[in-house]
């Protein structure tokens, strides 16, 4: 018993040794923040260069969205860095009509390489102002 043990403790180092070299590695994992609609609005109270970013259809912005938002349709976010956001550290606040878009998006600008990212769900649950056109 004592030998399948120490096999085991060997093997659980080697998986965590393994594990520790892609963390330090090129294929760092990266990722977004999930956030309240009220963290969403504490922030968007703040003068902190951030930037709303509605990833919705055109139509679906231009019926209502959050004042001071700009549009980036979650299907127009590929693999290039969107003209929009040139700075990859900015505040990026990211929301769609029920929050499922807003998750997909930000996680394509996280494996980009942005480092800011807070995703706050959809607009379907907004409780503060809304704006058209």
């Amino acid at each position: 018993m004592n030998k399948s043990f120490l096999m085991l403790l060997a093997f659980i180092l080697i998986l965590m040794n393994g594990c520790a070299q892609k963390a330090s590695g090129d294929s760092v994992e990266r990722s977004y923040m999930q956030i309240t609609q009220d963290e969403a609005k504490e922030m968007m109270a703040k003068e902190d260069d951030h930037v709303i970013v509605d990833v919705r259809r055109q139509d679906e912005f231009d019926a209502g969205h959050i004042p001071g938002a700009i549009l980036i349709p979650n299907e127009s976010i590929g693999t290039e860095q969107p003209k929009e956001l040139p700075d990859l550290d900015q505040i990026i606040l990211i929301y769609c009509r029920s929050g499922n878009r807003s998750k997909q998006a930000s996680e394509k600008l996280a494996d980009m390489g942005y480092t800011n990212i807070y995703e706050f769900g959809g607009i379907n649950d907004w409780t503060g102002e809304i704006v058209t056109g």
